[in-house]
């Protein structure tokens, strides 16, 4: 949320703040910090609490929908059976992957072969000016 936050913003909003609420701003800053503290002691409860309940040990991130359904409701073997046709596509665009990556290999290969095969005397270049083939030309 804050990765965009450089030391001149930061700064800005500091002397913002400062203005804004002037000597109350340490008691603004501690009613802030406490408020943050009773709302992850209310997140850690809860999830203490559920833990009770449903008798296995949840975490924070297990209460997301599908990390929950994947921990609790399905087996094993249903995960696995939803997977596999995922596994084989993502065998094949490997296998593809591999493939191109060796012939991008062989190209460059064959590139460097031509490019060292090409005598040194004889250059890629024309002999004569690029004006001058195009005032022949027309």
């Amino acid at each position: 949320m804050f990765e965009n936050l450089g030391t001149p913003e930061f700064i800005a909003l500091l002397l913002l703040a400062l203005l804004i609420f002037g000597e109350r701003l340490p008691k603004v800053i501690s009613d802030g910090m406490r408020m943050l503290r009773g709302l992850r002691a209310m997140a850690t409860n809860a999830t203490g609490d559920l833990s009770k309940e449903l008798g296995t040990d949840i975490k924070l991130e297990d209460l997301n929908p599908k990390a929950f359904v994947r921990k609790h409701l399905l087996s094993e073997e249903d995960e696995a059976a939803l997977r596999k046709p995922l596994t084989g596509m993502y065998d094949e665009l490997r296998g593809e992957l591999n493939n191109a990556g060796k012939l991008a290999a062989e190209t460059k290969a064959n590139v460097n072969a031509m490019a060292s095969a090409t005598p040194t005397g004889a250059s890629s270049t024309p002999s004569t000016p690029i004006a001058a083939r195009f005032d022949d030309a027309t």
